[in-house]
């Protein structure tokens, strides 16, 4: 490998977390917490802008954002329990959640549950609601995923391109350690892939005015298209990450890709246009308020 090329590659970061005296503070969950508020103050503008009203997405929040991280979880224990259930391995730390380790599609899942929840409790449709807070969701996976740079975790396969990502001994695959050799930045990849999505489908949405799902279901195709490819990159080990030749997220990804792009279709033949209302029964107009 050329001293050009090590010049030029994505250095890992030398610690991910720093304590505030006894108080650790874990780059991983600064990037989770940031996306989130991110996600939140973008679903609210667009909420508004359906004819929602402001405050109701940080609601839907208090709902979402612990089940999504309950989902998340789940998930990635239920695809890699080899890491936490075993001979060796001790299964406490499956809860550890702040050591990295959340599944997109549990979060997602999951998190929608929780929305749908909190929607039905204070009389909100939930598609619009879900179209109003998915583009959200794309940023909030692209700064998330500066996350997995933190911990040094899921990079893809050696790579001598100039923006190859500088992973240490101690997070590497046996068969690297002690090389000379720098890995793909998929979390990178999926960062930037993320980043253009949310513009392509905020661009759809104003363009075509959509609504009854659409925007939702355009997200789950963006998203799916992008983790699809970069899923071929990866390295790290999963659990059933040989499913017919593919791993279980590229299978993942192949299945909501369809079904989405299938809902969409039919959203758009049954229900063409937006919702003109995005709750479930007409709400009452707010009281003048009178001058002393």
């Amino acid at each position: 490998m050329s001293l050009s090329v090590i010049a030029l590659s994505i250095p890992s970061p030398g610690q991910g977390v720093w304590h505030l005296g006894p108080v650790p503070i874990r780059g991983y969950a600064l990037a989770i917490i940031l996306g989130i508020v991110v996600a939140v103050w973008i679903g609210e503008r667009r909420w508004v802008a359906r004819g929602g009203t402001f405050g109701e997405i940080q609601d839907l929040a208090v709902w979402g954002v612990p089940f999504g991280l309950v989902g998340g979880r789940l998930y990635h224990v239920a695809t890699d329990y080899q890491l936490y259930f075993g001979e060796g391995r001790n299964p406490i730390n499956a809860l550890y959640v702040w050591r990295g380790g959340l599944g997109v599609w549990g979060a997602v899942a999951l998190g929608a549950v929780g929305v749908a929840i909190g929607a039905r409790l204070k009389g909100i449709r939930l598609l619009p609601v879900l179209d109003a807070v998915a583009p959200g969701v794309l940023v909030a996976q692209a700064i998330g995923r500066w996350g997995n740079w933190f911990n040094q975790e899921l990079y893809g396969r050696p790579t001598d391109l100039p923006w190859g990502l500088e992973i240490d001994d101690a997070h590497r695959p046996a068969q690297y350690v002690g090389q000379d050799v720098l890995f793909h930045p998929t979390f990178l990849y999926e960062s930037l892939w993320a980043l253009a999505a949310f513009a392509v489908v905020i661009w759809l949405d104003r363009r075509f005015n959509l609504g009854h799902g659409r925007v939702a279901a355009l997200y789950v195709m963006a998203y799916t298209a992008g983790r699809g490819w970069i899923e071929t990159l990866r390295i790290d080990d999963v659990q059933l990450d040989d499913v017919a030749g593919l791993r279980l997220n590229t299978w993942t990804s192949l299945v909501l890709f369809v079904l989405a792009a299938v809902y969409f279709v039919i959203s758009a033949r049954r229900h063409p246009g937006r919702e003109t209302e995005v709750y479930r029964r007409p709400r009452e107009p707010e009281p003048a308020s009178s001058e002393a």
